[in-house]
């Protein structure tokens, strides 16, 4: 099967816009003030476009990729060779499962840089329709000043703006200073190997970067009550994750006979201690160095609350997780009950019954302290906990008077000069975390703006980007990659 032919079908699909091949290939830039004239954006958004209209659909959690999946990303790299046909002229090498890793030279090899950003994106619904899409997912349409589709925000946006600016500086004949690694990933969406096999492949080579940089953190608009101003939030650190899963067996039977106590009601009380207990606040270094960068930029009490963070810790840590649930997740683990099965058939009983249960552990904490408190709570050995995956905390990058911070407050100074740059633990996973393992200095930040409705759009409905706001990204990285 061809790439034609798997992007010819399927839902989402309906007119995809221009073949790749009728849009500009990336090349010099014209900066106005420093950032992106309203013709370069434009040009990236764009290629952008084109790039979303390629449903790199990720694959499942193991295994190869089937014909028809292969066949896709096969597309999709030829695709980013006739857009950015400068960066990937230098031997781009497949790790995992279509992950690409590019090495372009530096002048000097020492002090590597390591920026990353991943191809895949979430599946959509057969009827996305009934979702609320206002165009096709898979289209890539431009209207009023928006890009619409799949992965314009996850993580197409940034990886366009990533290789936009390292092409537009090739073209202009720079040279990096240091050696430059370029990570982009195929499965970044179902916890895939790719990084996991690129991180391997670097360590193997005695690559230890200096700095990476990775999705995560954004730009954003009414982060924090009474905050005019934008706030660029980069992670420093992103929590770990662990998948639980409970799991209660009984006799089953007749469902005109019903025990006193069933499998799915044993396991409902578990679950309800679960929830009625959620696991012991604290507020880490970095929320406390957060609060107390921003509190001078808040107006109002709020404001002086937030600058004395740290003398106020205890305080904070209690009063958070009654603002909101973004709040409380700051300063815990987080447990959400998300799959449950029992009975097949609605006049059986269940013989076995059992819950997922997708947990978020706190920076400071473990996923064996986080089980830990699951199993007190529950308390009812009849009820079976069993670990299916987890990944621990990743470990806390340096901010402050940091050179690298320093750097990454300079490019984001450079694009968006009336942001406040703040560091933050990431509640989300990224490829980052495997990278860690390797790099002391990890951070996570796409340079565009979102507001708190395409925040809501990212794994959901009507996900678009602002087309000034990757112009706005090509000078990020244009002023990052210059400044190392």
């Amino acid at each position: 099967m061809s790439a034609d032919d798997v992007l010819g079908s399927g839902p989402g699909y309906e007119d995809r816009g221009p073949d790749v091949r009728d849009v500009p290939s990336a090349g010099a830039w014209n900066p106005a003030d420093g950032v992106a004239s309203p013709a370069d954006a434009a040009a990236t958004a764009e290629r952008l476009a084109a790039l979303v209209r390629i449903p790199t659909v990720t694959p499942g959690t193991e295994g190869d990729l089937t014909p028809e999946q292969a066949a896709v990303f096969a597309r999709f790299h030829e695709a980013l060779t006739e857009l950015y046909p400068r960066v990937l002229d230098h031997d781009p090498e497949i790790v995992g499962r279509a992950g690409l890793l590019i090495r372009i030279p530096g002048v000097a090899s020492d002090r590597p840089v390591v920026l990353m950003a991943h191809q895949d994106v979430v599946p959509i619904p057969e009827d996305w329709k009934a979702e609320g899409w206002e165009h096709p997912p898979f289209d890539g349409v431009i209207e009023d000043g928006w890009v619409y589709g799949r992965g314009t925000l996850d993580d197409k946006g940034a990886l366009v703006v990533l290789l936009d600016a390292v092409e537009s500086l090739l073209a202009e004949g720079w040279t990096p200073p240091q050696d430059l690694l370029l990570l982009m990933g195929a499965d970044e969406e179902s916890y895939g190997s790719c990084a996991i096999e690129a991180t391997a492949l670097l360590k193997e080579r005695g690559v230890k970067p200096w700095l990476v940089l990775d999705e995560g953190g954004a730009v954003t608009l009414g982060a924090f009550p009474g905050l005019d101003s934008e706030a660029a939030v980069i992670g420093v650190s992103e929590k770990g994750i662990a998948t639980v899963r409970l799991t209660v067996e009984s006799t089953g039977g007749h469902a005109s006979t019903p025990p006193k106590e069933s499998a799915p009601g044993i396991l409902a009380r578990a679950l309800d201690r679960i929830e009625r207990h959620p696991h012991p606040s604290s507020m880490n270094d970095v929320s406390v160095e957060m609060f107390e960068t921003v509190g001078p930029h808040v107006k109002g009490r709020l404001g002086g609350i937030l600058s004395r963070a740290g003398s106020l810790k205890a305080v904070l840590t209690k009063a958070l997780p009654g603002i909101s649930p973004e709040m409380a997740a700051m300063v815990r683990t987080t447990t959400a009950i998300t799959q449950l099965q029992g009975s097949p058939g609605h006049n059986v009983l269940a013989t076995s019954a059992s819950a997922i249960l997708n947990m978020r552990i706190a920076v400071g904490s473990s996923v064996a302290k986080a089980v830990k408190h699951i199993r007190r709570t529950v308390r009812d050995k009849r009820v079976t906990i069993e670990i299916l995956e987890s990944y621990e905390p990743s470990p806390v990058s340096p901010s402050g008077t940091d050179p690298r911070w320093e750097l990454l407050k300079g490019a984001v100074a450079a694009s968006y000069p009336d942001a406040v740059t703040l560091p933050y633990v990431m509640l989300a996973a990224s490829d980052a975390r495997h990278v860690a393992s390797i790099a002391p200095a990890t951070y996570r930040f796409a340079p565009l703006r979102m507001n708190s409705a395409q925040r809501t759009a990212v794994h959901g409905p009507n996900e678009k980007v602002e087309v000034e706001s990757l112009g706005r990204g090509v000078a990020f990285y244009r002023a990052l990659l210059t400044g190392i």
